[in-house]
């Protein structure tokens, strides 16, 4: 049943959020505006309908990402953006906008590439630190790589043509989906979906690889061949829904928490779980970000805000516990 209310529930503000907007004026438009005006009737369907199917793939992404890296690092603490992965994506897209072009598949294969090397990186590294518990070495770690492709990128930023490079630069750096067009909807979508269909069907192994390595091994279980393939699908989702969103924080965190305080920490349905959830909240966060004010305010800056409200008022009413 609240999987049904949920999805419900998305499709409810998917609706809403192709009427939202302040076309003629600040509002929702009518059904019968639609079908009568040309103007709003391209509006919905060249503007604000791409904008939402990225924005509810985006959600996806990143909280299925964040739930496959908690669930197999064993840390609750880690998502896309704490190991590198999204900081990786935004450099790699980065350099190909400033280096190689605005080729669509070299950004998207240049932000996996940086994205996979950030996880790879981390873990890495994480493995290298002397003291310390795993969960705290991971995050340590992962700050590490995170800064050093952040400070990378912000000599993409300074290399980068201020008078057309260096608008798109920024953009990753905030976050946003206010150039999405059908081009970019018709690239990422199959991608995304390929990696999440496959998630979805492999989240019952979730549940085995989150055990201890001779635990699974003793259940038959090839860890370091699965953990590989279910990590490199979440990072090519994460990557790609980046490659053209920028940095968006905070939902790959907040996203499995909050699954797991509804659905249990069973991955066949905390996953499906976090995914709507995250889905959800982005496509309400980006059409917040593009109805209270005139101006735009960039998708990354809305979830960074309401994320880390959340999660401290999480940690301290105590309302930590996971369903059973």
């Amino acid at each position: 049943m609240i999987f049904i209310g949920l999805t419900l529930l998305l499709l409810a503000i998917f609706v809403l959020s192709l009427l939202a907007g302040r076309y003629p004026e600040a509002g929702f438009m009518s059904f019968e505006q639609i079908r009568s005006e040309e103007m709003a009737a391209a509006i919905v369907f060249k503007v604000r309908l791409p904008r939402a199917i990225l924005a509810v793939f985006l959600g996806m992404s990143l909280a299925a990402a964040g739930t496959v890296m908690q669930m197999i690092f064993g840390n609750p603490l880690v998502d896309p953006g704490f190991l590198g992965v999204s900081q990786g994506a935004a450099f790699g897209a980065g350099l190909s906008i400033v280096f190689l072009g605005n080729s669509p598949w070299l950004i998207q294969g240049s932000a996996a590439f940086f994205a996979c090397l950030g996880l790879f990186s981390s873990y890495l590294v994480a493995r290298k630190i002397r003291y310390g518990s795993w969960v705290l070495r991971l995050i340590l770690a992962g700050i590490c790589v995170s800064a050093i492709f952040t400070s990378l990128l912000g000599i993409m930023k300074y290399a980068a043509d201020p008078t057309s490079q260096l608008a798109e630069l920024t953009f990753w750096l905030l976050g946003g989906l206010s150039s999405i067009t059908w081009a970019e909807v018709k690239f990422v979508v199959p991608i995304v979906l390929l990696c999440l269909i496959g998630l979805l069907l492999f989240r019952w192994r979730l549940n085995i690889l989150a055990l201890k390595d001779y635990t699974a091994f003793s259940l038959g279980v090839s860890t370091t061949v699965e953990r590989a393939f279910i990590l490199i699908l979440a990072v090519i989702a994460a990557a790609t829904v980046t490659a053209v969103s920028g940095l968006v924080a905070w939902i790959g965190l907040i996203m499995p928490h909050l699954a797991r305080r509804i659905f249990g920490a069973d991955a066949r349905y905390a996953l499906p779980g976090s995914m709507l959830l995250g889905a959800i909240v982005v496509l309400v966060c980006d059409d917040l970000g593009r109805v209270l004010l005139p101006h735009e305010i960039p998708l990354g800056i809305i979830t960074s805000l309401f994320g880390a409200l959340f999660f401290m008022s999480l940690m301290m009413t105590g309302s930590v516990g996971v369903k059973r």
